[in-house]
C-alpha cells in the first residue's frame, strides 16, 4: 500500500537489470526502490511524477575521475568548492563521484584530503551528487608522462605517505593512479589492494610486460586510456596494448573527441566490450563556467579556447566535458545504445567501487539513485537516494 511519503515515477521507459520496461513506473520509499511496475502507476497513488513514454529512467551515473566544475576544484580544499561540484554534477545525471586530486605539494594534498574527510563526517545535506570517495591522481606517477601535472612535484610511490593520506581522508581514498614501473610501484599496488583501494595504471611509461605484472599484482583499472601512457606499437604493444588485451582490467575513457580520436574509442569498445570500459569526464573547474578563459589547475594556468582546456604549451589539461555530452558522443562515435552505456556510466563504476549491491542499476531494494532523460537524452530529473537533486522544472 502506498505511503504519503512515497514517490512514484511513472510513464517512461524503465531500464531495469532484467531489461527495458516501456511505459512503466517505479516507487521510491525511504530512499529505496520499493516497487517496479510494467505499467504506469495507479491513479490512486500519492505523490507521483508523470513522464512521456519516450523518456528514459536509468540508473544514476558515477564519475570516477572529476577534478572540478562551476569554478571550483577539489584542491581548493573548501566545503563550498565541494558543494558547487556536487551541484553541477547533479545536472548531468551524476549521483555519485570520486573527488579527484592532482599532483601538488604534500601539504596541499593533505589539506584537500582533510577537508573531504571532515565534509563526509558532517554528512552535508545540500542537494547534489554524493561524494563516494577520493581518486588520488598524482603524485605517484611517471615524470615521463606528467600530462598537466607539475613534473617537479611528482614523487615515487610511498606506502607511508599513502597511509598518512588515507588516515587524513577518513579512509575515503578509493582509487589511486599509479605508474607501476617506478621503483616501488608493484609493492605499492599490492599494499593498496589489500586495503580494497583501486590501483589504476596511468601517467605511466610502463611497457607491456610491466603492465601485465601490475595487473597480476592487483591493478584493476587504467586511468584515461591512451592518454599519458606509453602508446601501442606493433612490435612493442606497451601499456595500451596490455590494457586492451587483458580482460582483468577496466579502462577509463574520455569521449570528448579531443583526448581520443573516435576510431580509437571504437577500438577500445571492440577490444574491451561494454563491461570493460568506464566513461569519465576528467573535467576541471572551467566546466559549466560561462566567464573567463584562464583557470588554475594544480598551480598551472589553463587556457580555455574553442571548448578546449590546455596549458600554455598546448598540453591538454583535463576537459570541459559533461557526462551528458560524453554519453551522446559515445553514441555517435560507436553506435552504442543507451542500454550499452548504462554499463559504462553506472554498472561498471559501481562494480569497480564494490557498491553494486546498493547502486548502479534499477532493482528492488537498491538506493533510488536515478536519472530521467528526455527523448534527446538530456537530463530532466536526478535523484540521489530518493532526494531530487536536479530538475528542469518545479516538481
Amino acid at each position: 500500500m502506498a505511503n504519503d511519503t512515497d514517490l512514484w515515477l511513472s510513464g517512461m521507459a524503465v531500464y531495469t537489470e532484467q531489461g527495458i520496461l516501456p511505459s512503466a513506473s517505479v516507487r521510491i520509499h525511504n530512499q529505496i526502490i520499493s516497487d517496479i511496475l510494467s505499467q504506469p502507476a495507479p491513479r490512486s497513488t500519492g505523490r507521483r511524477l508523470d513522464f512521456s513514454a519516450d523518456y528514459h529512467l536509468i540508473p544514476g551515473r558515477i564519475d570516477m575521475h572529476i577534478h572540478g566544475a562551476k569554478g571550483a576544484d577539489v584542491m581548493d580544499a573548501t566545503p563550498d568548492a565541494l558543494d558547487r561540484i556536487r551541484s553541477a554534477l547533479a545536472a548531468e545525471g551524476v549521483t555519485g563521484f570520486l573527488a579527484t586530486t592532482v599532483t601538488e605539494s604534500i601539504e596541499k594534498i593533505d589539506q584537500a584530503l582533510q577537508t573531504i574527510g571532515q565534509y563526509q563526517r558532517l554528512k552535508n545535506t545540500a542537494p547534489g551528487a554524493e561524494i563516494l570517495g577520493v581518486h588520488l591522481e598524482g603524485p605517484f606517477i611517471s615524470p615521463r608522462h606528467p600530462g598537466a601535472h607539475r613534473a617537479e612535484l611528482i614523487l615515487p610511490p610511498s606506502i607511508d605517505l599513502f597511509d598518512r593520506w588515507q588516515q587524513a581522508s577518513g579512509n575515503h581514498i578509493k582509487s589511486v593512479t599509479i605508474a607501476p614501473e617506478v621503483l616501488g610501484g608493484i609493492e605499492f599496488i599490492r599494499h593498496i589492494r589489500k586495503q580494497g583501494v583501486i590501483a589504476s595504471i596511468g601517467h605511466t611509461d610502463a611497457d607491456f610486460a610491466v603492465t601485465e605484472l601490475a595487473i597480476r599484482a592487483g591493478a584493476q583499472q587504467a586511468t584515461h586510456l591512451f592518454n599519458a601512457m606509453r602508446p601501442f606499437h606493433h612490435r612493442q604493444p606497451g601499456c595500451v596494448g596490455a590494457v586492451l588485451t587483458n580482460s582483468r582490467i577496466r579502462a577509463e575513457l574520455i569521449t570528448d573527441g579531443l583526448h581520443c580520436h573516435p576510431q580509437a574509442i571504437q577500438l577500445a569498445l571492440q577490444s574491451k566490450g561494454i563491461e570493460g570500459l568506464i566513461l569519465v569526464t576528467d573535467a576541471m573547474r572551467a566546466k559549466c563556467c560561462d566567464r573567463g578563459n584562464h583557470f588554475d589547475l594544480g598551480g598551472q594556468t589553463v587556457i580555455i579556447r574553442d571548448g578546449e582546456a590546455r596549458l600554455a604549451d598546448g598540453t591538454l589539461a583535463g576537459s570541459l566535458l559533461t557526462m551528458t555530452q560524453a554519453v551522446k558522443n559515445m553514441m555517435n562515435f560507436t553506435n552504442s545504445t543507451l542500454s550499452d552505456l548504462i554499463y559504462l556510466t553506472s554498472i561498471n563504476p559501481a562494480r569497480a567501487l564494490n557498491i553494486y549491491d546498493k547502486t548502479g542499476s534499477i532493482a528492488l531494494g537498491k538506493d533510488a539513485d536515478l536519472t530521467i532523460l528526455d527523448e534527446d537524452f538530456n537530463v530532466v530529473l536526478t535523484l540521489c537516494k530518493g532526494q531530487i537533486i536536479y530538475a528542469t522544472t518545479d516538481t
